[in-house]
């Protein structure tokens, strides 16, 4: 990042748009297809209706399932990544009170002698 900004000042902020809001590249993605639908800026080859009503109903009944999986999988991935949070965290407990207690035994002996 910081040769980014001794190279060109606007890579340096690209670099750091991308440390600070990476992660969320794939919501973003999501977010500006969903604009781009709901203000019907579809792209090539798409159109909102084919003028068949049957398959038009078909295709919405469709796409509402697909959103619903879509999300139920993002609410997944969140609850996953909250998981594996924790568990990094009861780990890093773990190491700490260890090195506590080690550290404790340690500073109990040289007060010892």
């Amino acid at each position: 990042m910081v040769i980014g900004f001794l190279v060109a000042w606007p890579l340096g902020l690209l670099m750091l748009a991308y440390i600070l809001w990476g992660d969320r590249l794939p919501e973003f993605k999501y977010n500006a297809m969903a604009f781009r639908q709901n203000s019907g800026l579809h792209g090539w080859g798409s159109s909102s209706a084919s003028g068949n009503a049957s398959f038009d109903e078909y295709r919405r009944q469709e796409l509402k399932r697909l959103d619903e999986e879509r999300r139920r999988l993002e609410q997944e991935r969140r609850d996953f990544e909250a998981y594996v949070a924790n568990l990094r965290h009861a780990k890093d407990q773990e190491e700490f009170n260890r090195f506590r207690s080690e550290h404790r035994t340690s500073t109990d002996t040289e007060a010892e002698l």
